[in-house]
């Protein structure tokens, strides 16, 4: 049996919430040096960059040692550091905390806020904002929330236990209902079940239906209507990308302030936080499989353009 090679851990303290980025060189190739390699591999930094992280002692080994510009290549060497980030636009939105004890943090997330850093969006996120906040650097994120959607989220405190309730969202044992505010039609007969295939290609915003065995199935109930706008619970049975917006555009209601659904538009500056995606991750009902407790959380979010449309709308 192959040995299964052991990750050592960071030499270099968190940033603003945010671990420092770890490489594992690669077992060959055409680099002489560290530095080579890393400049290839940070294609979007000038090599000046590169050049100014190693001279300031912000590459490290394992021992926490600094890296020197010209060290030799050594396969399979883990280096760490922290890359310079650009200012982020602050989300102006609180984020909750509904539950917290020695295992689990469950937050409230507002729209517009990404669950982990990803892309442009690092610092001005939850996990860091949390790790930050509540003083808990190895919090870590059991799930992902979409940024544009609000709602629930389940973090894990012990790295040695995020595996647990990781397990819980791959074997389909949370519970998740969301809310939903989009068009009403009084011809769609409702409750129903969604069931398609989804697919979510990497590099393409939208995600789409083909045709094959579903992989996505989700609940539509209509909770109440009025002026044209319809209140629906949504009950996912399974975790596809997007998978409610798809399923609800597909029933021809897509979401108030979707930007990709029906039609992708084009993105908006970064600071316009109007108009945000009316989707709510209402509840999150699971079994911790560390205690055994039942838990039953509940979000005490609003979506804004069933509460006040003209508001949300901006009128």
């Amino acid at each position: 049996m192959r040995r299964k090679n052991r990750i050592p851990p960071a030499p270099l303290p968190q940033r603003e919430g945010v671990d420092p980025v770890r490489v594992r060189l690669p077992p060959d190739g055409p680099w002489g040096t560290v530095r080579e390699y890393l400049v290839q591999r940070l294609s979007g930094a000038e090599a000046g960059v590169v050049d100014g992280m190693f001279t300031a002692g912000q590459v490290v080994a394992a021992d926490g040692r600094a890296v020197a510009p010209d060290a030799e290549y050594v396969p399979g060497l883990y280096v760490w550091f922290h890359r310079e980030l650009p200012p982020e636009v602050p989300v102006p939105f609180p984020l909750g905390v509904v539950y917290r004890d020695e295992h689990i943090v469950v937050a409230d997330k507002p729209h517009f806020l990404a669950t982990t850093p990803r892309g442009s969006h690092v610092t001005e996120t939850a996990l860091a904002r949390l790790r930050r906040d509540l003083d808990i650097p190895a919090l870590g994120a059991a799930h992902r929330l979409d940024r544009l959607t609000a709602g629930l989220v389940l973090f894990t405190v012990r790295p040695e236990e995020r595996g647990a309730y990781q397990t819980l969202f791959a074997r389909r044992r949370v519970r998740k209902e969301y809310e939903a505010i989009a068009p009403y039609d009084p011809t769609l007969a409702l409750p129903r079940t969604v069931r398609s295939r989804i697919v979510k290609e990497r590099g393409v915003l939208a995600a789409y239906e083909v045709e094959g065995e579903p992989n996505a199935v989700s609940g539509v109930e209509l909770i109440d209507h009025r002026d044209g706008l319809g209140r629906y619970r949504l009950l996912p049975a399974t975790g596809q990308t997007h998978q409610l917006r798809v399923h609800m555009n597909a029933l021809g209601l897509p979401l108030l302030g979707d930007p990709l659904y029906p039609v992708v538009t084009d993105a908006v500056p970064a600071g316009d936080f109007r108009r945000p995606l009316q989707l709510l991750a209402r509840s999150l009902e699971f079994t911790d499989p560390v205690t055994g407790t039942e838990h039953r959380f509940r979000s005490t979010g609003v979506l804004e353009a069933w509460s006040s449309y003209a508001d949300w709308a901006g009128q």
